[in-house]
């Protein structure tokens, strides 16, 4: 069976003129062109054009797209690939999806979003984007790189973004629900945030995160983005965890 350009067009979603461009880069040949001039294209080329939207949903270059199959010359192991490929895509959009239902849920309720949260499942440019303005005020202020000393390890940001999002959101739940700075229930989310961060390549004992909530409480721009979150956060956060540093 063959089919013509239109008829691909119909079937695929794919314009004509797409089409035309496929076949004027050696992307997709037509397996014949007719007496008449029309391009025919056949089981063999629908297969290939497949595998064509497969990479371009993935954000492939049509050189990319090119060279991929060039180097794939097997349908499976390529369609095996592409699956994976869009398997982790579509598990990162579940992640952004599910931070942008937060958002508009937070926005219906007039209420800020906390930071962390904002950024869960992005790409290492998206990274990039959302620390600039932090990192800006901290090479000027302290003349610290933090993206160019740290490195921007993605896996690694979406885990401690999240974790950062349970912890001050208990946080704050505990000062709203007023929770003593010294309850041993506020000590016990100290410490089960101090084990996620030792657990994940960080080592800071009570007393270092203490000096680290002393900062963010007299530095400015970090009190303002705590205090973004919940009105004496920043206070209150510092003051559970020197009082937990001071324990045996």
């Amino acid at each position: 069976m063959q089919f013509t350009v239109k008829e691909i067009a119909n079937l695929t979603g794919t314009t004509v003129k797409t089409l035309h461009h496929y076949h004027k880069i050696g992307l997709l040949m037509p397996c014949e062109i007719s007496g008449s001039g029309y391009r025919l294209y056949g089981m063999k080329e629908l297969e290939r054009l497949q595998q064509i939207l497969f990479y371009r949903e993935l954000d492939f270059s049509l050189k990319d797209i090119k060279k991929a199959l060039e180097d794939e010359p097997s349908r499976l192991e390529c369609l095996r690939k592409q699956h994976e490929l869009l398997d982790a895509r579509r598990q990162r959009l579940d992640c952004l999806f599910k931070t942008l239902a937060e958002s508009i849920d937070c926005a219906g309720k007039g209420e800020i979003m906390d930071k962390t949260a904002m950024f869960q499942g992005l790409k290492h440019e998206e990274w990039e984007k959302a620390l600039a303005e932090q990192n800006d005020y901290l090479k000027e202020k302290y003349g610290y790189d933090m993206i160019k000393d740290r490195g921007i390890q993605v896996e690694e940001l979406n885990d401690k973004a999240q974790e950062a999002q349970w912890f001050l959101k208990s946080v704050c739940a505990a000062l709203q629900n007023r929770w003593p700075a010294t309850d041993q229930r506020l000590y016990n989310l100290l410490e089960e945030h101090l084990d996620f961060l030792n657990g994940h390549g960080q080592e800071i004992d009570k007393r270092a995160f203490a000096g680290q909530t002393r900062f963010f409480l007299e530095d400015e721009f970090h009190r303002n983005m705590l205090e973004s979150m919940q009105l004496g956060l920043s206070y209150y956060l510092c003051f559970a965890a020197e009082t937990f540093a001071a324990l045996n």
